[in-house]
């Protein structure tokens, strides 16, 4: 009895003294996923989502031609509507549409560092919460940790992007024709805040459905360490 008792001491003090990485094949071995298998895992599926939304919008078109579309602010289509009939304006709403959507589409790709960072300053603790929270969990806390950087790097992307299509000069000549129109309440929204806010709107519904898509179907699971992550939330 001494002896299996010997024996049993031996292989625990042989186990407790093993770097991490002996112990997370030991546990990894016996099907068991290491603190660092879930939160590389976790990381690896938020670079993927993160990654195909950027690309995906920051094309010609991303927004323009998709469900992410960036509308006039209510105020602005009440202008448009009123200067439909003066000439040069017909065309007006899309014209301006057209333009801040692709002022969107060249601030797009500003985004992919600033997730980079979030995503690789998780702790433990955020990726656990993550995994386990609700099935857009990911999308808030990177909407939480990254808007305002990213508001600050999107908006002067926008404002230039703006001005080299015209758009802003363009807007603000059918703006000062509007003002001019008798008895109207004068306005003169922020058209580059406007963009940038519905940009980073549909950039994180986006986001958000990819992380859904990983969450519920399998087949979007493409590694093996995916497959057991994510698992455990199934």
């Amino acid at each position: 009895m001494k002896k299996y008792l010997l024996l049993f001491a031996l292989s625990v003090t042989t186990l407790t003294s093993c770097d991490q990485k002996t112990l997370d094949a030991v546990l990894n071995s016996s099907g068991v996923l290491s603190d660092a298998d879930i939160s590389k895992g976790l990381k690896q599926a938020l670079e993927k989502g993160v990654d195909n939304s950027v690309t995906y919008l920051a094309k010609e078109g991303g927004y323009y031609q998709s469900v992410y579309k960036i509308l006039l602010p209510a105020e602005a289509q009440m202008v448009t509507s009123k200067l439909r009939v003066i000439p040069g304006f017909g065309n007006l709403e899309e014209e301006v549409v057209k333009r801040i959507n692709k002022a969107a589409e060249d601030a797009a790709s500003k985004a992919g560092p600033i997730f980079l960072n979030a995503i690789t300053q998780m702790t433990f603790a955020d990726v656990r919460n993550i995994l386990m929270g609700e099935k857009n969990a990911a999308t808030n806390y990177l909407q939480r940790v990254t808007y305002a950087a990213l508001y600050d790097e999107f908006k002067p992307v926008v404002v230039g992007s703006l001005n080299k299509f015209g758009a802003l000069d363009y807007w603000g000549n059918a703006i000062n024709s509007y003002n001019k129109i008798p008895f109207v309440d004068k306005v003169n929204p922020d058209l580059a805040d406007h963009v940038t806010n519905n940009a980073l709107k549909g950039l994180f519904a986006l986001i958000e459905q990819k992380e859904l898509g990983i969450r519920t179907d399998i087949s979007q699971r493409t590694s093996d360490l995916l497959k057991k992550v994510f698992a455990k939330q199934d």
